[in-house]
């Protein structure tokens, strides 16, 4: 194996060309560690050491420290990691490890983001955004049964009538045009025709 090219990634680390393909990054001190240098050979010993010790453990880390700063999606830390220039395999190996501890859990999270959003988000926009960010359709809709359960009201129906009660509704004053550019808002928002109908029936000063 010799290595081909090395050429910037960026001012710490360079993208490393075995046999005329890509092969690694690498950090600068790393690259004079391992004496890796552009048309001369690497020894299957030191590309092991690279590629089956260094870079997977330097993925895990990185996944660690991104999901410390703040909660993540598999989809969108999988997306994460690409921009580090990990191969596919790698990045199985770092979200497989991650998820063996519960760091990285989607479940978790679509249930974290619909309690959270629940009292400003429509069931429907709420479903959208965890789309999205790679959630899929069967633990959205178990996470949002589960969050809907555990209210004593409707949360969507509240939301909708606090929304009207907020954009000055009155039903006995208003034309036949203000409703529909209403309802039209409220579309736009994510609430299903039922869900408006039933909230333009409400008394929305009690909300």
């Amino acid at each position: 194996m010799i290595v081909t090219d090395i050429t910037p990634f960026d001012n710490k680390r360079s993208r490393i060309y075995i046999d005329g393909e890509f092969a690694f990054i690498l950090y600068k001190g790393e690259i004079r560690d391992f004496d890796l240098r552009p048309g001369e050979e690497i020894s299957s010993p030191v590309f092991d050491e690279i590629t089956n010790v260094l870079i997977p453990k330097r993925a895990k880390l990185r996944a660690m420290n991104l999901l410390q700063k703040r909660d993540y999606t598999e989809y969108k830390l999988r997306e994460k990691l690409k921009e580090g220039l990990y191969s596919e395999e790698i990045i199985d190996e770092a979200v497989e490890y991650l998820k063996s501890f519960k760091y990285l859990d989607d479940e978790r999270y679509a249930d974290d983001y619909i309690r959270y959003h629940i009292k400003d988000k429509s069931r429907s926009r709420l479903k959208q955004d965890l789309i999205q960010k790679g959630i899929k359709a069967d633990i959205i809709e178990q996470a949002l049964v589960s969050a809907y359960e555990d209210e004593n009201e409707d949360p969507e129906l509240k939301l909708c009538a606090a929304l009207l009660k907020k954009k000055h509704y009155d039903p006995e004053n208003m034309s036949y045009e203000e409703k529909q550019k209403l309802m039209a808002f409220l579309y736009r928002k994510g609430f299903g025709s039922d869900v408006i109908h039933r909230a333009m029936s409400l008394d929305t000063e009690l909300f």
